[in-house]
């Protein structure tokens, strides 16, 4: 195979996994050369991916006359290969305007996406649950490659910010702590609790906040030890998880990012299932999920996240 468009434009958790399955083909065909269909809100982190040589931007926000000029720039180009790993109607439409000997799709696409597919790759084997990075590896068995994700997801260096010499110290001691979600069903409540536990019982230990929500903490914090960064731009997050750090949060892609990144990670669960969407493998020493009981994280304490913390920290 020499040419590959990939029609993944969002979201930040599933870029994520994307990359990671990216990374493994074109480490097996370094020759392939990869082009991505991704959001402008997302662009920057797929640029950074040394082994995506092309992007096009899907502006999804400017509305149906955009997109159908965006569909006129596909109908112009001609791939060995595409893969839909988004499995909806537009990113099916945007399949069906490529000229391509083979075009793949997801089995479990949605929205009709699938009429636009030469062939649906199938899910993993087995009854599942199926990690999303899981079903994703699938696609490269239809390029004849062995699934399996490489640690760290290869990206390039981004601008340089000033707080990043606030990460010159031990990672088990340096915490990114990332309070938002995408749904408030999956945002737990007890951060502040959490800070301070650390600050009080992890001599030494720093602390960052990082969010799309600004927010302010309702402790108080040590000044020399703490940074607020929560409210800041995406692409100043996707740089500060991308640190060495140990990283605490929701399900969310964040989280995603900085497991990819081969931090340590410690996730928060209620209604969602880390075996679905926990930090990817989930049986690695580094990552670690922490279930909400009976799936209502405002019956998780703050104690029961410190404690998984510290046998996360404890591992080796």
């Amino acid at each position: 195979m020499k040419s590959l468009l990939v029609i993944k434009p969002s979201s930040l958790g599933d870029i994520v996994h994307a990359l990671q399955v990216v990374q493994t083909l074109a480490r097996a065909q370094p020759t392939c050369r990869i082009t991505w269909v991704v959001r402008e809100r997302f662009a920057g982190l797929v640029q950074a991916a040394p082994f995506v040589h092309e992007i096009i931007i899907f502006r999804r926000r400017d509305g149906w006359r955009v997109f159908l000029g965006l569909l006129r720039t596909l109908r112009q180009r001609q791939f060995d290969a595409v893969w839909d790993l988004q499995g909806l109607l537009r990113s099916g439409l945007m399949t069906a305007a490529v000229r391509s000997p083979a075009k793949w799709g997801r089995a479990d696409a949605r929205e009709g996406a699938g009429l636009f597919y030469h062939h649906r790759v199938a899910r993993p084997a087995g009854h599942g649950p199926h990690h999303a990075l899981d079903i994703l590896q699938e696609f490269l068995r239809v390029a004849g490659v062995t699934p399996r994700v490489d640690f760290p997801l290869e990206l390039r260096a981004g601008p340089r910010f000033i707080w990043q010499d606030f990460f010159g110290d031990d990672p088990l001691k340096t915490f990114v702590i990332f309070t938002d979600s995408r749904g408030a069903e999956k945002q737990w409540t007890h951060f502040d609790e959490l800070t301070a536990l650390i600050f009080n019982l992890i001599p030494g230990s720093r602390v960052v906040w990082c969010a799309g929500q600004a927010t302010q903490p309702k402790l108080a914090v040590p000044a020399a030890r703490f940074l607020n960064l929560t409210g800041c731009p995406l692409a100043e997050m996707i740089a500060l998880v991308r640190q060495p750090a140990t990283f605490i949060g929701n399900d969310s892609g964040p989280m995603h990012l900085s497991a990819a990144s081969g931090n340590r990670v410690l996730a928060i669960f209620g209604p969602t299932s880390p075996q679905r969407f926990g930090p990817f493998p989930l049986t690695a020493e580094k990552h670690r999920a922490v279930e909400a009981p009976g799936g209502q994280l405002a019956r998780l304490e703050a104690a029961t996240v410190f404690a998984a913390l510290n046998e996360l920290l404890a591992r080796r």
